[in-house]
C-alpha cells in the first residue's frame, strides 16, 4: 500500500523534475546555438566567397580593360609615330626627286654629252621597236642635236644588227610639248607605238624602279618589310 508523500518529498521531486527540465532545455538551447553558429559560419563563408569571387571578377575585368586600354593607346601612338616617320621620309624622297627634276635642263647644256644621250635614247627605241621605219620627236630647240644623234644612232644600229638598215626621220610637225626637259620619243607602227624616252619620263621610271634602292640607301633596310618593291 503506497504511502502519501510528505510536502518535503513533493517539493524535492518537483525540484528534481525542474532541474531535469532545465538541464534538458539548456542542452537543447546549446545544441540549437551550436547548429545556428555552424549554419551562420557556413552562410558567412558562402557570402564571403561570393563577395570575394565578385570582387575578383570585377578586378579581373577592370584589369583586362585597363590592359586593353593600354594596348590600344600604345598601338595608336605607335601608328601615329610610324605615320609621321613615313610622311617625313616620303617628303624627303619627294624633295629629292623634285630637285633632280629641277636639274634636268642642265643635262642639255653640254651639247656633246646631250647628243650622246639622245643617240642612246634613240637606239634604245630602235631596238625595242625592231622596225624598218620610225620617227623621232624632240623639242624644237633640240632639232639640230637630234638630227646628228639620229645619224650616229643609225650607223651604230646597222653595225649591231649586222648590216640591217633602218629609216629614221625627225617628226618636226609634232615637237615635244612646252615644258619638256629634253630627250626624245621614238614612234613606230604608223604612230601606234610611242616609246617615250624624254628626260621627264625617264625620271618618272627612275622614281618607280629605283625607289626601293634609294629608300634603303637613305634609311637602311626595313627588317619588318617582307616583300621588296
Amino acid at each position: 500500500m503506497a504511502h502519501a508523500m510528505s510536502d518535503d518529498q513533493v517539493a524535492g521531486e518537483l525540484k528534481k523534475m525542474t532541474a531535469f527540465i532545465r538541464q534538458e532545455a539548456l542542452e537543447k538551447a546549446k545544441e540549437i546555438q551550436i547548429k545556428a553558429d555552424e549554419e551562420f559560419a557556413i552562410e558567412k563563408s558562402k557570402l564571403v566567397r561570393q563577395e570575394t569571387s565578385s570582387i575578383d571578377s570585377q578586378y579581373e575585368k577592370k584589369f583586362k580593360q585597363a590592359g586593353m586600354s593600354q594596348q590600344i593607346t600604345r598601338s595608336t601612338l605607335a601608328n601615329k609615330t610610324r605615320l609621321k616617320v613615313l610622311s617625313a621620309r616620303q617628303e624627303l624622297l619627294d624633295d629629292l626627286f623634285d630637285k633632280a627634276r629641277g636639274k634636268l635642263p642642265e643635262y642639255t647644256k653640254d651639247k656633246g654629252k646631250y647628243q650622246e644621250l639622245c643617240k642612246n635614247l634613240i637606239l634604245e627605241g630602235l631596238y625595242a621597236l625592231n622596225e624598218d621605219k620610225v620617227e623621232v620627236r624632240a623639242r624644237k630647240e633640240d632639232y639640230d642635236i637630234v638630227k646628228k644623234a639620229i645619224e650616229t644612232a643609225k650607223e651604230e644600229y646597222k653595225k649591231t644588227m649586222k648590216g640591217r638598215e633602218v629609216k629614221v626621220s625627225l617628226d618636226e610637225k609634232n615637237p615635244q610639248p612646252e615644258g619638256c626637259s629634253g630627250g626624245v620619243s621614238i614612234v613606230g607602227t604608223g604612230g601606234k607605238i610611242d616609246i617615250n624616252n624624254t628626260l621627264d619620263e625617264r625620271l618618272k621610271l627612275l622614281e618607280t624602279e629605283a625607289l626601293p634602292m634609294v629608300r634603303t640607301s637613305l634609311f637602311g633596310k626595313n627588317e619588318n618589310r617582307r616583300f621588296v618593291d
